[in-house]
């Protein structure tokens, strides 16, 4: 099997639904050994069902990302079980702030709502990186996956520039990380998303769609095809890279 994960143990982050989601069950379907973090237990438990079910190998996992102590907690107890460390870490957490998608000039965004989505999108990616990497180091065997946005390489519309700050701080974290990995066996690539499903079917979906140059939006599982490769022995040489996913439209 191509993109074979057997053996293998990957933390999704952000897996209790839509992108997250689509990511954790296209790598049990590889083989690998998923475990699901959210910071609600019970999308992680749907999560965990949906894969079981589906004769795929996954645990929940919950904690959130902001929370140095809890991450550091959660990946070391991971880190002590007879799977071992963490092979595959994708940061998919993510979080737009309180102005979300609306279009709020920075001029008139409190500043208290930036923090969030520097909190999630840029630190919280670091603290996971942060626990998971020692393991990795060990083995001499590692592959970081952070899934970012246009948003945080070329920018997008009013109203998103906190999360495009976050977004980008992440991007160019990934890229310098990447290099000072990158004879160690552990590789360090991000993906920047373009418009994605995550509601089905809608006039506002559809509308969307046709201007996408593919004429539709990005699935969960097309994250998840993508991120199966950079998590495999194939991407090997694949590292700080930061790949546009987006239908042809330009997002990196």
């Amino acid at each position: 099997m191509l993109f074979d994960l057997t053996g293998k143990t990957a933390l999704v982050t952000g897996a209790g639904q839509n992108v997250g989601a689509g990511i954790a069950r296209v790598l049990a379907g590889q083989g690998a050994r998923v475990l699901v973090n959210d910071l609600t237990e019970a999308q992680a438990a749907d999560t965990v069902d949906a894969i079981v079910g589906a004769g795929g190998q996954a645990e929940a996992l919950p904690f959130d990302v902001t929370d140095l102590a809890a991450v550091g907690a959660s990946i070391g107890t991971v880190a002590n079980t007879a799977a071992g460390p963490i092979d595959i870490l994708v940061n998919n957490a993510g979080n737009s702030g309180a102005t979300g998608m609306v279009p709020t000039r920075f001029q008139d965004m409190d500043p208290a709502d930036w923090d969030a989505p520097i909190e999630v999108n840029l630190r919280g990616v670091m603290h996971c990186i942060h626990a998971a990497l020692p393991g990795m180091l060990e083995q001499g065997w590692g592959r970081l996956i952070t899934i970012s946005s246009g948003a945080g390489t070329v920018g997008v519309n009013i109203g998103v520039t906190p999360y495009s700050a976050g977004k980008g701080g992440a991007v160019a974290f990934m890229r310098s990380l990447a290099l000072e990995l990158a004879s160690t066996g552990i590789t360090a690539n991000s993906v920047a998303l373009g418009l994605m499903n995550n509601v089905g079917s809608s006039d506002v979906t559809a509308k969307l769609a046709q201007t996408i140059p593919t004429k539709r939006l990005g699935t969960p599982e097309d994250v998840g095809h993508l991120c199966a490769y950079l998590a495999s022995e194939e991407s090997s040489w694949m590292t700080a890279q930061t790949i546009g996913l987006s239908g042809g439209s330009t997002t990196s």
